[in-house]
């Protein structure tokens, strides 16, 4: 399937503001492009990309005084296959894990697992180790946390969020994270896309969407506490630690966010057939 991605954001700053932005695909999903993906600014600003210690692409850009509009519109190929739930995924020892999930190990700013680790060993510690586990977790955060937009709060941390059992995609993630390195399962944070594809519409408007990522059986899987159910059509744009480090935009000073619009639909098939392709697509993707 081929699916429109896309978004506007804008900030008012009362003075100019060196910005950082993670709003760009993931390396991983950039060959699934059929359109470029620019970044279109607002009033025009120099701009430049890096890729940072997670591998994810971020842009640089001085925001100029008063309003800066940030959009683009593009199109990706999709299998249209659900989340792969690896049912007998095994849990690695941590004497055999590879260096570099170390770290996915570890408490971060919104993850504490220093707080929520006896808990953590109480709720799980009876369960089969590898995907049962992490399964019962997110049956768990799945159950526990009420979603309400209305209540979002960009504060909120994994504890937080056991405590109040309220929260936002964010927020489910973070203790689902946050209970998985507990448990001594690598556990990342992801951020994309997630539109309503196989799935009734909701009302509320479209967000961008949490989830995570479980380092099993020498694989980095899929895992979504807000859903707990395998979607269509997820699209990534960065992993981190937690939230901090895949931050949609960063200011150094002060700012307002005043408009933000995100746009992920499936391509009906007579349509998608018109799109102009970027790169090439083999047949099976068509």
């Amino acid at each position: 399937m081929q699916i429109k991605l896309g978004y506007t954001i804008a900030y008012e700053c009362p003075k100019p503001t060196p910005t950082m932005l993670a709003l760009k695909l993931h390396p991983s999903r950039r060959m699934d492009l059929l359109t470029p993906e620019v970044l279109t600014f607002s009033p025009p600003v120099d701009s430049w990309d890096y890729v940072d210690s997670f591998g994810n692409v971020c842009t640089r850009l001085t925001a100029p005084a008063g309003r800066l509009s940030i959009s683009t519109a593009f199109e990706v190929y999709d299998s249209g296959l659900p989340d792969h739930v690896p049912h007998d995924a095994l849990q690695h020892d941590i004497k055999d894990l590879p260096d570099d999930t170390l770290l996915y190990l570890l408490g971060s700013r919104y993850c504490e697992t220093d707080l929520l680790s006896n808990e953590a060993w109480q709720l799980f510690g009876t369960t089969q180790p590898g995907w049962p586990r992490v399964q019962a977790i997110l049956d768990f955060v799945h159950h526990h946390i009420r979603f309400d937009y209305a209540l979002a709060n960009r504060t909120r941390t994994a504890f937080g969020a056991y405590r109040e059992r309220v929260g936002v995609c964010r927020d489910f993630t973070h203790l689902a994270v946050t209970f998985c390195r507990c448990m001594n399962i690598p556990a990342r944070y992801c951020t994309g896309y997630l539109g309503d594809i196989g799935v009734p519409a909701a009302p509320a408007p479209m967000d961008f969407s949490a989830w995570l990522e479980v380092y099993l059986g020498g694989h980095w899987y899929t895992a979504d506490a807000r859903h707990n159910t395998p979607r269509i059509g997820r699209v990534l744009m960065g992993i981190g630690r937690d939230a901090t480090d895949v931050a949609l935009s960063t200011q150094f000073g002060p700012s307002t966010l005043v408009d933000f619009s995100v746009v992920t639909d499936e391509v009906e098939p007579a349509l998608a057939g018109q799109a102009a392709r970027y790169g090439a697509v083999p047949e099976s993707r068509i």
